[in-house]
């Protein structure tokens, strides 16, 4: 059986007013793998992935995820803090009070696995809406995740764009033995990924091959 990276069991979670957003919410994402997390809006996907990323916090049950966690904001301008490319990569790396020398190699090394070090000098604004997310990519690989969380990454892309980034996310996992779970509802996504997860109404109710679950998706409703 293969190790997991994701466990998640009965989690139930709502605001202080309102319908619960998760209930008896349970799945499990194998390490190494990518897979994806479907649903229609309103189906609980951002909270689960904000509850992985202990952005929130549940009413009830357990998970276990393996650290350290990576997230991936649908919108990279909010979690971009520094004038620079090089600079934002860096700022990550604070916490952990490594020796320059390191964290210039590490700010390399991440810089390069999403294919951007020749702009480390380049300002946070003149990027596209690409790159801004390879960038928030390569924090998370610059502090050596080994959960990526991503919460529709590709919502403010282009059509050509989008299926980059997807690309090379997967491409990235399968070489530096990352897991991650994905965020969306684009279908054209589900090519890439190892399997996926259907939400509905705060419960997982269908898991597995992606091109099924595809297909199931496709069916026009009766």
């Amino acid at each position: 059986m293969a190790e997991t990276a994701i466990a998640v069991r009965d989690l139930q979670f709502h605001w202080s007013t309102g319908s619960p957003v998760l209930q008896s919410c349970s799945l499990q994402v194998p390490k190494g793998e990518f897979w994806m997390l479907l649903g229609t809006n309103g189906s609980g996907k951002s909270t689960l992935l904000r509850i992985l990323a202990g952005l929130l916090f549940p009413q009830a049950g357990e998970m276990e995820i393996v650290a350290p966690v990576g997230f991936v904001f649908q919108n990279p301008d909010h979690q971009l803090v520094m004038p620079t490319v090089g600079a934002d990569v860096a700022f990550g790396l604070v916490a952990e009070q490594l020796p320059y020398r390191q964290i210039r190699q590490r700010v390399d090394e991440a810089l390069t696995a999403v294919g951007l070090n020749h702009l480390q000098r380049r300002p946070i604004y003149a990027l596209s809406g690409g790159q801004k997310q390879r960038i928030a990519i390569a924090g998370a690989i610059a502090r050596h995740c080994e959960v990526l969380l991503l919460d529709e990454p590709t919502a403010l892309l282009d059509g050509d764009s989008q299926l980059s980034l997807v690309a090379q996310v997967r491409q990235l996992i399968k070489q530096r033995g990352m897991t991650a779970l994905w965020v969306t509802h684009r279908l054209d996504e589900l090519d890439y990924c190892d399997g996926a997860f259907l939400l509905e109404a705060g419960r997982v109710v269908d898991q597995g091959e992606p091109s099924r679950l595809r297909q199931r998706l496709m069916q026009p409703a009766n």
